[in-house]
């Protein structure tokens, strides 16, 4: 089978007038540990996807459609409506798979990243496609009807007040974001097809809440608020009226910072499977999420892939304690079990001073890390929060 290589269709002017329809995301101001968090599920979606949540006009939308822009062309086949990576095989659709084996001619086309809203109303079927029994059954045809995830497959997946939508509908999105990959079976048939994206929940807690057990499945959660600060506050209408009278302009003033977000992005994707990690490292979480009283292990899994891939971002081959706390940031809001009136500030500062004293006495259990025999040091060690 021969892969033929060909040139967008769209001109470098008619992508970069998509692009310019797009408010900026390095233009955002403030919400730093929201756009981090998009930041680095962008570079691995395989972290789980996040949830930001805030009032109404905190950026969330914006900010969601301003990284699909920002971000660079990926290769698919062009017929695919599976949006398969050629450079992937072991991802490839049953699509994909049935046309190799059918020796057919397969052409690579490069495009930009889709951005696809899932509506609040979408059903199972509308989510995760349809097998044609009938066909099946009369004809011998498998036919597939792809649905959001295949049109989502190497792009970015938003659903705003995700907190609305049908609870299993939440659980087969968030599935599929572990998974990357999606499975329709009907009457003994199935069909496959990949579904890696970068998954995006925003909501407005006054509007209800997620249950629990999908909440803890939300790798990362950002709890947002309106800027306080007279000066940010009016930096954000200088930019939106700007951006709204001239827009074109505005994006070409902010091209070059956007062009070395995207070139970093891109960077650390390709330095990410180099970043290693140490035993210490995974005693210092461990650790942490023992003495936080976060229920099972998914946080700390969170933690530790969401360190590696900051440590990507910022050109570093091995974790340290800032990844691990930045990390933890971003994985616990939503997983640790607040008392009544309890400020998340503080909550937050007192985890830093945790984590720094975790980090040192590491020191005196590095003799059972290196053997491999960290059993006796927990024992020796009963706890680090102060009551």
């Amino acid at each position: 089978m021969d892969l033929v290589l060909i040139q967008n269709p769209k001109s470098k002017t008619q992508n970069q007038d998509i692009m310019s329809s797009n408010f900026p995301f390095t233009a955002i101001v403030g919400q730093e540990r929201m756009t981090m968090a998009l930041i680095l599920n962008a570079i691995s979606p395989k972290i789980g996807g996040v949830l930001i949540r805030g009032e109404r006009g905190t950026a969330k939308s914006t900010a969601a459609r301003a990284l699909a822009a920002l971000l660079p062309e990926i290769e698919i086949f062009a017929d695919s409506p599976f949006n398969d990576d050629p450079n992937s095989p072991e991802t490839w659709s049953d699509w994909a798979k049935e046309r190799v084996n059918q020796t057919e001619e397969l052409t690579i086309i490069k495009r930009r990243i889709r951005f696809v809203d899932l509506p609040v109303s979408a059903t199972e079927d509308r989510v995760v496609g349809t097998l044609d029994i009938e066909k099946a059954i009369k004809k011998g045809e498998r036919h597939f009807e792809p649905g959001v995830l295949a049109a989502a497959n190497q792009g970015l997946l938003y659903v705003d007040e995700v907190n609305l939508l049908d609870d299993h509908v939440v659980d087969l999105l968030l599935d599929s974001a572990a998974m990357g990959v999606n499975v329709v079976e009907r009457e003994g048939i199935s069909f496959s097809h990949p579904a890696r994206f970068i998954f995006v929940g925003t909501m407005n807690p006054e509007e209800g809440d997620l249950r629990p057990q999908l909440l803890d499945r939300f790798a990362l959660c950002v709890d947002i608020q309106s800027i306080a600060d007279p000066h940010a506050r009016m930096q954000i209408m200088e930019r939106t009226l700007r951006f709204e009278q001239e827009n074109e302009r505005f994006y070409h003033e902010w091209y070059p910072k956007e062009k070395e977000l995207s070139d970093r992005i891109m960077q650390a994707r390709q330095l990410l499977p180099q970043v290693h990690y140490t035993r210490r490292d995974l005693y210092t979480i461990a650790e942490l999420m023992a003495e936080m009283k976060v229920d099972g292990h998914r946080g700390d899994i969170v933690i530790l892939k969401t360190a590696l891939t900051h440590a990507a971002f910022n050109h570093r081959t091995k974790i340290t304690m800032e990844d691990i706390l930045i990390a933890a940031e971003l994985a616990l809001p939503h997983r640790l079990k607040r008392q009544p009136f309890q400020d998340t500030a503080a909550r937050f500062q007192e985890l830093a001073e945790r984590l720094q004293e975790i980090r040192q006495d590491t020191d005196k259990v590095d003799q059972f890390a290196d053997s491999g025999d960290l059993a006796e040091s927990f024992q020796e060690k009963k706890t680090i929060l102060r009551p």
